[in-house]
């Protein structure tokens, strides 16, 4: 956005609906790049512009379904929100693309274990790849872990303002732990359980723990299925693996809906591969040999 106040207005609606700083400057970049694209205040922009816009990133710039449904929510909040254009012109302006259907991909328990075993030559990151898996967070909550939020007398771990700012709790292995606990007399953290490297007053930051989930995965030499999410997914594919209940899996990960966890069960090997075909069940004659 080339105007200041205008700017301003969208971060303190955003800001007042409670959304996260993340969002936020995702949703104002939007907005930005839109204006750029016109060298124009997207104030005085028309419907007709917008969908031009919608049209180009969809044909041009190589954008998922994912993104482009960003791009889309953040121009809706910001017509609707801050310039409060009719709901009906947003939606024929704003159509929202469709999305492909992605299944999360893990790793094997064997893929995990060689990964922390020769992955990380810094135990803080050892320590940090661990506690993303052996705890299923998502990136950000584990990076904003406070060492106030390891429960070792009940062996839990407490996740605060986790995804749609909601408080949860999860499981704290034992080996985790003892992993935390050497972790801790060697870097001894005072807030933050993962402080950044140069300044110890703030938390590690996504990109940081990336780079070396990056580094990890090629020092171990597995393929690459992702981000470290892939930690998480692998947490939810092995704890359903091991027959434990969806709902408990639920719980453990903070999802919303039951539906959500039930992807799981499609990335889960050990559950496709006793399934049985119907086929196997009908009865068959010995199947006779080809006539010479």
């Amino acid at each position: 956005m080339k105007t200041s106040p205008l700017r301003q207005r969208f971060i303190e609606t955003l800001t007042l609906k409670g959304y996260s700083p993340r969002t936020i400057e995702t949703y104002v970049s939007v907005v930005a790049q839109l204006a750029r694209y016109y060298q124009r205040s997207p104030a005085e922009l028309s419907d007709q512009e917008i969908r031009a816009y919608l049209y180009h990133l969809h044909t041009q710039s190589g954008y998922s379904g994912s993104t482009l449904n960003v791009v889309v929510n953040g121009l809706r909040c910001f017509y609707r929100e801050v310039l409060q254009r009719p709901l009906g012109r947003l939606e024929q302006a704003l159509p929202r693309p469709k999305q492909a259907i992605r299944r999360p991909q893990a790793y094997s328990v064997e893929e995990v274990h060689r990964l922390l075993e020769h992955g990380f030559l810094c135990p803080k990151y050892r320590a940090f790849f661990m506690t993303l898996y052996g705890a299923g967070l998502r990136i950000s909550e584990a990076c904003h872990l406070k060492v106030e939020h390891i429960d070792s007398a009940r062996m839990l771990v407490r996740v605060e303002q986790g995804k749609g700012k909601k408080d949860r709790y999860t499981i704290l292995p034992q080996h985790l732990l003892e992993e935390l606990r050497t972790y801790y007399r060697t870097y001894r953290p005072r807030t933050w359980l993962f402080p950044a490297t140069r300044d110890e007053r703030k938390p590690l930051t996504d990109r940081t723990a990336q780079v070396a989930f990056t580094q990890g995965l090629r020092r171990a030499g597995l393929p690459r299925k992702g981000g470290p999410h892939c930690l998480r997914h692998s947490f939810a594919t092995h704890l359903i693996e091991a027959n434990t209940p969806v709902h408990v899996v639920q719980q453990l990960l903070g999802h919303n809906s039951v539906r959500t966890t039930v992807g799981y069960l499609h990335v889960s090997r050990q559950a496709v591969a006793q399934i049985q075909s119907p086929l196997d069940a009908m009865n068959w004659a010995p199947a006779s040999a080809p006539a010479l």
